[in-house]
């Protein structure tokens, strides 16, 4: 399977930065997805994201810009912090 994303709004996870190395994390129709390329698996994380613009990954923690609001989502807690 493969998988085209965004790239303004996908960004990978780097092995050995926190959690998810390795995966790329992206927002698609409202949604934040998590795709594994070695098992091919997209999940969803979180919906409800309205109007993204950027997403970034530091350590566990995904940070995702929108048009009216900065959203937070903790991958080792698998929540919403902000």
């Amino acid at each position: 399977m493969t998988h085209t994303f965004d790239e303004k709004l996908t960004c990978e996870g780097i092995i050995g930065d926190g959690c998810g190395g390795g995966r790329f994390f992206t927002t698609q129709e409202s949604k934040l997805l998590v795709y594994d390329p070695q098992s091919e698996m997209l999940k969803v994380l979180l919906e409800n994201i309205h109007m993204p613009k950027s997403i970034r990954k530091k350590a566990c923690v995904i940070y995702i810009e929108c048009e009216n609001e900065k959203i937070e989502f903790d991958l080792s807690l698998l929540k919403r912090t902000v």
